[in-house]
């Protein structure tokens, strides 16, 4: 940077910077930019990128960090046209500090079909303070526009959308629904398990051998498969066992029937069997499960009445933040440490590394 000094009046002045870099800032804005473009486009862990810049890890992240969230998340038109929203949880670490991370999707271009589903915000922590402090702090016209919320089970989503958005349809995304009917015959599996044989599954056990199996839809079964399947459920040790196994490939019809209204009778019909005295009273699982398809049976059964309302979206962000767990801290505002870059990641042999001048 030029400093002039001029002897006639004795003023002193130097260039005007503004425009290629931040006040007082030891990178520039095409440095910052190109980190940007490494971190996200890339999956440049922190480490590296502060390596190319010739920086410290904390100067990088500090930096990068504010030029992300003036450039992306102070834009206030990222939140125009939002109708639909997603919510769910990301396990953000597995040791140590807060675990979980709140990440909120707009499914409004699915529901529409006019395009992808779009990242809103990834939030430090699971709870319904932290869902309702994010809407609490979002205009009310814009919470006013939401029409419904996908979210899993967690009752505190649940809380925390009825409180900040009553106007809104809560919904309860099909993937949770299902993968609580899986638990729920996993878990009648493994206990029958160890009733009957006394030990957990081994090869050759009839159980545990058909463990896929029960799993698989019935209108893709094999001959071998439904073979294997009416072999265990000749047994009248495994009652249990069967009774879960009909109501969860009643739960999967439901959802594969291509006519929303007769899936939702079909769906309401099941809600209803769980809670008669018909099944088998040992049976603790489906139980369990009656319990929380009661509690849950508007929002699950609200699905129907949209049936593009998914959080299946959620599942590709998920996917891309655990590729690059390190390079959430753009959009995760939680305090980061140089133990949470990954520093084995490297670029791809064919990738040309550019690095700006600082």
């Amino acid at each position: 940077m030029g400093r002039y000094h001029c002897r006639a009046c004795s003023r002193s002045w130097c260039d005007d910077i503004s425009q290629a870099a931040p006040p007082r800032a030891k990178l520039s804005f095409g440095a910052l930019r190109w980190g940007l473009v490494c971190l996200i486009a890339d999956n440049m862990s922190i480490n590296r990128i502060a390596a190319h810049l010739a920086v410290a890890w904390h100067t990088a992240n500090e930096a990068i960090q504010a030029y992300e969230e003036e450039l992306l998340l102070a834009d206030s038109t990222r939140f125009e046209g939002v109708r639909v929203i997603g919510v769910d949880e990301h396990v953000w670490r597995h040791r140590g500090g807060d675990r979980y991370a709140t990440v909120i999707v707009e499914v409004t271009p699915v529901r529409d079909h006019t395009g992808p589903a779009r990242l809103l915000d990834v939030v430090q922590g699971r709870s319904k303070h932290v869902l309702s402090s994010w809407l609490a702090a979002c205009p009310q016209e814009w919470k006013d526009n939401i029409e419904i919320v996908a979210m899993d089970g967690f009752s505190g989503y649940k809380s925390a959308a009825a409180s900040q958005l009553p106007g809104a349809v809560t919904v309860m995304d099909p993937f949770h629904v299902v993968h609580i009917a899986i638990d729920a015959l996993e878990q009648c599996r493994q206990r029958v398990q160890q009733e009957t044989l006394g030990h957990r599954g081994r090869k050759g056990d009839p159980l545990y051998a058909a463990r896929k199996t029960l799993l698989t839809g019935t209108d893709i079964l094999t001959d071998t498969s439904q073979a294997r399947l009416d072999a265990v459920f000749a047994c009248p040790d495994h009652a249990d066992v069967h009774a879960t196994w009909r109501i969860y490939q009643d739960l999967l019809a439901a959802y594969r029937d291509r006519d929303p209204r007769r899936g939702k009778n079909t769906l309401r019909q099941l809600i209803t069997t769980l809670t008669r005295p018909g099944l088998p009273h040992t049976c603790i699982e489906l139980a369990r499960m009656g319990t929380t398809f009661t509690r849950r049976a508007g929002d699950i059964l609200a699905y129907f009445d949209d049936p593009h309302t998914s959080n299946g979206p959620f599942n590709t962000y998920a996917a891309s933040l655990k590729d690059s767990s390190a390079t959430v801290t753009t959009v995760y505002t939680a305090s980061s440490t140089p133990a949470d870059s990954n520093t084995f990641h490297t670029l791809k042999c064919e990738e040309q590394l550019n690095s700006p001048q600082q």
